[in-house]
Order: C-alpha cells, then structure tokens, then sequence
C-alpha cells in the first residue's frame, strides 16, 4: 500500500512537470514562465456553401486580420465523439412515462434510430478555440540581477504576487483578445472569452477526456474557501 501511493506521487509529480499552467485566475490562464493567455470560443462558418464573391470576401478578411497582428495566436480545433448518453437517457423516461402506446413505441423507435446512427456515422462534435497571449518581457529584454534570481525558483511570481502588475498585464491581454474578437468578427464568426470555469473545464477535458466524461467539474462558485 505505501509503495503505491509512492507510486502515484511519483506519476503526479511527473505529470505536472510537463504541464506548463501555474493557475488560471480571472478569466486569464498564467504560465510558469510568467506569460498570460486569454481563450476565446469561436463559432463556425461552412465555408463550402458559400458563393465564390462570399469565399473570396471571407479569404480577403481573414488575409487582412492576418496582417493586422503584431503578435502571434494559436488556432486550437478540438474534436470529440458526440456524446448524447444523457439525451439517450432522458427519451429513455419520457417513453417510460409515456401512457399513449402508439406515443411510447414512436419514442421508443427514435431512441433507437438516433443511438444506431451515432453509433454507426461516428458523428464527432467540434470547438474552434483561438489562445492569445501576452507576455510582460520583451524577448531580448534585460532584468536585474535580484529579478532573474528570483524566478529561476519561481517565475510567476513576477505576476502572482503582484496584484496591481497582474491587473496592468491583463488590460494588455484583453486589449488583444478584443483585437482579436473584431477581427473574427469581420468574417461573420462570433467570439467570446472563456470565463475561469470554462478555462479550466476547457483544459481539464483536454487533459482528461476519459474522466471528464464520468467526473464532471464543480461550480467554482459552490465551492467555499475558509480564510
């Protein structure tokens, strides 16, 4: 039992080493190194419907958005296996409850349909994230010695421990996360910044898409934290 759970220290330990989040606060997600991301959810266009003066006026958008940037983005496409288990589920009672027999066997049969086909047609369900960053050291930039001292054991502190720093970094960010969202939105797609919760949702499924799905996060505004 001891070597177990040395074991499993060991595994954790291991594991956060290579994940490069120190926490995630006010809707921005800090890194070790001391850089700060934003993440916006953004919706979807299909491009293929479009007509050729519609396609060439999206391209020319997104060119121009392109060169608009000063600073570099990550575009982010997660797919995931629709899971409709719950949906499953919930027609599963209402044809239990259901005290029309022609009403009861419909429900039962599209129950049924609707399984088999995303079963059968693998059907997967996509999100399309764009991360900004935005770090408060230039590349190149010179720090003092008693600085560079300091994060060697603990970079982001610079920011954690600094509140009025970390406000001042953060106007920054959401000045590019803003910059960003216009220019989205000059190719007819709609964004909005993920909040604290769904960041960390957002990152603990991508971590742990299996447990995600059986072991659902807490509302960060249920949980009560004693001073």
């Amino acid at each position: 039992m001891h070597s177990q759970k040395l074991a499993q220290g060991r595994i954790t330990k291991s594991v956060q080493k290579y994940i490069d989040i120190y926490e995630i606060k006010d809707d921005v997600v800090v890194l070790k190194d001391g850089s700060m991301r934003g993440v916006l959810l953004v919706s979807s266009i299909n491009f293929a419907l479009k007509s050729e003066e519609e396609q060439s006026a999206i391209i020319q958008s997104y060119v121009q958005f392109l060169n608009s940037l000063n600073f570099p983005l990550q575009i982010v496409i997660q797919s995931r296996r629709l899971n409709i288990e719950a949906y499953l589920e919930r027609l599963k009672n209402i044809e239990r409850e259901q005290t029309n027999e022609l009403l009861r066997i419909q429900t039962a049969d599209y129950r049924k349909f609707v399984g088999e086909l995303v079963e059968i047609a693998d059907i997967m369900s996509k999100h399309f994230y764009v991360a900004i960053p935005y770090s408060p050291y230039h590349k190149g930039e010179k720090k003092g010695f008693f600085s560079r001292f300091g994060e060697v054991f603990s970079p982001a502190t610079v920011i954690t421990l600094q509140r009025q720093k970390f406000e001042k970094y953060k106007q920054e960010l959401e000045r590019r996360v803003s910059l960003v969202s216009d220019g989205l939105a000059s190719m007819g797609l709609t964004s909005v910044m993920l909040d604290t919760q769904s960041l960390i949702e957002l990152y603990y499924n991508t971590y742990n898409p299996t447990m995600y799905e059986h072991q659902r996060l807490t509302d960060l505004n249920a949980i009560q934290v004693v001073e």
